[in-house]
């Protein structure tokens, strides 16, 4: 019996440091599971408390509740996003030191080793650090969050993940664009706060722009009392008057203030109400398209803009 134990014991002391380094990594990973999973309760509970307020059931129904809502959401996503990532990170370095130590490394002089390094690599390594730095002050200023619509100079389209050091978009074709933060000098935004959807069209030279501008005016507000457009519509519709003017046409604008993200299906939609509005009233908008003779035998059609002046 006591030849077992000792034969056990001797097993355990041979491959104690195998065990404790196993035990090491099983312990970082469940540590980053549990952080992951706090993460996940908190973002989890910021949702449900914004969809319990505003009496929704499902996020994309707020897109008709006060703008503020929506951001919520979409930040404590995002930050949940970053924030697994950085657990992630902490905890594997925090394993890997003490992994080091483990298997006799000093990890005092290794990590005083690692800052000379990483002094010595920083102006390799600087691009990294940008991206790093980049991201974090983005999310923190809220300057775009998971599913904005932005415009980012080098790609357009819906955030699906703010990473540490990527960024990435999906385009209106499907593609998916890896957009690092360190590259990006600007933000368009297109679904914070507010959009605006802007109209321009033109009626013939001869018409009677005050007619004209009133009866688009009363297709707009009739379009912005419809039941599916109220609750989207955040201000009263606006002409504000002439936009250009040339030998063929008059160019009236008409612009609507509408939630965040549905300026292109109101504009859409407004499209088809001012179609039927000037169709009942008998008014023509007059093709934009000039005939050219270049010569006996043929001929050309050249668009003209609603700037060209003859």
């Amino acid at each position: 019996m006591a030849t077992e134990w000792d034969t056990l014991a001797g097993f355990l002391d041979t491959y104690a440091v195998l065990f404790r380094i196993v035990g090491l990594v099983v312990a970082g990973f469940l540590l980053n599971l549990v952080l992951r999973m706090l993460i996940k309760r908190v973002v989890a509970r910021v949702v449900r408390g914004v969809k319990k307020t505003h009496k929704v059931d499902d996020t994309m129904e707020l897109s008709s509740s006060p703008v503020s809502a929506m951001r919520s959401v979409q930040r404590a996503r995002t930050l949940g996003a970053v924030l697994n990532n950085a657990a992630t990170w902490v905890v594997a370095s925090a394993v890997l030191i003490l992994v080091l130590a483990e298997l006799g490394f000093s990890v005092t002089a290794l990590v005083a080793s690692a800052g000379i390094i990483g002094a010595a690599l920083g102006f390799g390594a600087q691009s990294l650090v940008k991206d790093t730095l980049n991201g974090l002050f983005m999310i923190f200023e809220d300057q775009l969050g998971v599913g904005d619509v932005v415009d980012l100079g080098m790609a357009e389209g819906v955030v699906e993940r703010v990473g540490i050091r990527v960024t990435e978009i999906r385009d209106v074709s499907g593609t998916l664009w890896f957009v690092r933060n360190g590259e990006i000098l600007r933000v368009g935004n297109h679904t914070q706060d507010w959009s605006r959807v802007v109209l321009d069209l033109p009626v013939p030279y001869t018409s009677n722009i005050d007619q004209v501008q009133d009866l688009l005016l009363a297709g707009a507000q009739a379009f912005a009392q419809s039941p599916e457009w109220r609750r989207k519509v955040i201000e009263d519709p606006e002409v504000w008057g002439v936009q250009s003017v040339s030998a063929e046409a008059i160019t009236l604008r008409l612009v609507v203030k509408v939630r965040p993200g549905e300026q292109w299906a109101a504009q859409r939609a407004l499209y088809r109400a001012l179609k039927d509005s000037l169709d009942r009233q008998h008014v023509d908008i007059p093709p934009l398209n000039r005939m050219v003779v270049d010569n006996r035998d043929s001929v050309r059609f050249a668009k003209l803009s609603p700037d060209t002046d003859d």
